[in-house]
């Protein structure tokens, strides 16, 4: 099996599902509409007001992460302009680099290539991976520069040099999101000691790259101290990095078991053999692979699991390494041809019955062609490889990757591969009233229940949620106000001056001061 050629079909293959429609839905609270801001006010503004080093959300300081992905979002901009296909792509492409990159290390790890290929697969059609990685989001990022980490130090065991790549590694996770580098770190530096590659402390390649790797993001946090004191400090540090441990920030307080939840939410059908692939790794545990797999898999998801504060997307560095296990299960399924008929066959055949009930649901309630088409095709792969288990006929591994990859270009060619848009009102057509009517940058204060950076950024207004009975002394301070129906019948507002409506929403002007 040729490596070159696999690595390159892998990279076009996720480019292609990372890639596809990307930018045909709008921007999602909260992170994307954040991220968006930042990125455009670096872009806008001149060199010489330093707003790249010292990043800005509605004119105000931003201390929440380091800029890189700010800066790879504002470089798009410059080139493509300002929508949701620039404000996507750096994060989108670093993500699917993240495929061949653990193909790579899969064939450093296991040295051969059947396992490595079936860890790319697997690893490029996990919803997760696919989903939040087409976002304007740091996680994927953080993933592909943690596996280019694991890569070079493997690497370094044939050429030294590599250990350069282990520095500016480090210092591209850290000028991305910050403090998450001790925990990657600490796992890496775990691993080297538990595989005993003690040598690497006497390559001056590694000591180097970590200064010149380091050296910028040193530079940066810096010149944060310098600018803006304890301030930052707060912050960035304590209150977006330590407190997360210990707090549940801004309310994400979740149990314990709450990421074993995520990933059994959306991990199949390759959770199936998971199992499977851990119990390899703990059979060959002084292996380089079983070694790296536990070490990884235990420390991070034990890590985030006894944080306070929980979101989904801090789940995503673990799934490289689920891929890792899923996919030297199956290279054992596929060289030896043992098969758990009835868990597999029985589970697969749900899945079937699950796809052909969707297409039911959608014929009847919401004929969309494209979802239709989507679990039409679940349905199928899925049937075909329950019969293939049945059979106990290997085949049914490829068939589940052309299924599933198939199954999610089709989702994400759809319009709902962003389902949290449907939790509240679309944005854009509230936002194209306001940049319509009011001049950019100004204060706007709605009833809505809170206040959403994605309706801030298209538009160019900072829109901010305050209580109902806050709404008319807002007036009175001369303060545009954004109100909905069932606020607009609880106040009296009705001598107000209008200047449009859209989506069940009243603008409303303090120019006239009837109150």
């Amino acid at each position: 099996m040729n490596n070159k050629y696999c690595s390159l079909g892998l990279l076009i293959t996720s480019l292609f599902l990372w890639l596809i429609f990307l930018g045909n839905s709008p921007l999602r609270d909260w992170d994307e509409g954040t991220v968006a801001q930042v990125a455009r006010e670096i872009w806008r503004n001149p060199v010489d007001k330093m707003v790249w080093l010292y990043p800005t959300l509605g004119g105000e300081p931003y201390h929440n992460k380091p800029p890189l992905i700010h800066w790879l979002i504002a470089f798009t901009y410059s080139l493509g302009g300002v929508n949701e296909w620039t404000t996507r792509l750096p994060s989108a492409v670093l993500t699917a680099l993240g495929v061949p990159l653990l193909y790579s290390v899969g064939n450093l790890v296991f040295n051969q290539s059947l396992p490595a290929l079936f860890t790319g697969l697997v690893y490029m059609t996990m919803l997760p991976i696919v989903r939040h990685g087409r976002l304007a989001m740091l996680d994927g990022a953080v993933i592909t520069f943690f596996l280019l980490l694991l890569f070079c130090i493997l690497k370094s065991r044939q050429q030294s040099i590599y250990a350069l790549g282990i520095g500016f590694s480090l210092g591209l996770i850290t000028l991305t999101k910050g403090m998450i580098v001790l925990l990657l770190g600490g796992i890496t530096g775990l691993f080297i000691l538990v595989n005993r590659q003690f040598y690497l402390l006497n390559n001056l390649y590694l000591w180097i790259g970590i200064l010149l790797g380091n050296a910028l993001p040193i530079a940066w946090y810096i010149a944060q101290w310098e600018h803006y004191r304890e301030n930052f400090l707060q912050i960035n540090l304590q209150a977006q990095t330590l407190a997360r441990l210990v707090e549940s920030v801004e309310g994400h307080s979740e149990p314990a078991w709450f990421y074993l939840i995520e990933i059994l939410k959306y991990g199949f059908p390759w959770l199936l053999f998971l199992p499977g692939g851990l119990y390899l790794a703990w059979k060959r545990r002084h292996t380089t692979w079983g070694c790296l797999i536990l070490i990884s898999t235990v420390i991070y998801f034990g890590t985030i699991s006894f944080m306070n504060t929980k979101l989904p997307w801090y789940v995503m560095p673990i799934y490289p390494f689920l891929a890792l296990a899923i996919g030297v299960n199956l290279s054992e399924i596929w060289q030896e041809r043992k098969f758990k008929v009835r868990l597999w066959g029985g589970f697969l055949a749900i899945l079937t019955v699950a796809g052909l009930g969707i297409c039911i649901y959608f014929i009847v309630t919401d004929p969309q062609p494209v979802l239709i088409t989507l679990s039409i095709i679940l349905a199928i792969s899925m049937g075909i490889a329950a019969w293939l288990v049945i059979e106990e006929n290997r085949n049914f591994i490829p068939v589940l990757f052309a299924g599933i990859y198939l199954v999610l270009s089709l989702l994400m060619s759809s319009k709902y591969w962003i389902w949290e848009l449907n939790e509240a009102f679309p944005v854009k057509p509230v936002a194209a009233l306001i940049r319509q009517k009011i001049p950019a940058g100004m204060k706007i204060y709605t009833s809505f229940t809170y206040s959403r950076p994605s309706l801030d950024f298209y538009s160019d207004c900072r829109v901010i949620a305050v209580p109902i009975s806050a709404l008319q002394e807002m007036l009175s301070n001369k303060y545009y106000l954004l109100v909905d129906n069932e606020a607009w019948e609880k106040i009296n507002l009705n001598q107000s001056k209008i200047i449009g409506e859209s989506n069940g929403f009243k603008l409303i002007s303090p120019d006239d001061g009837s109150l």
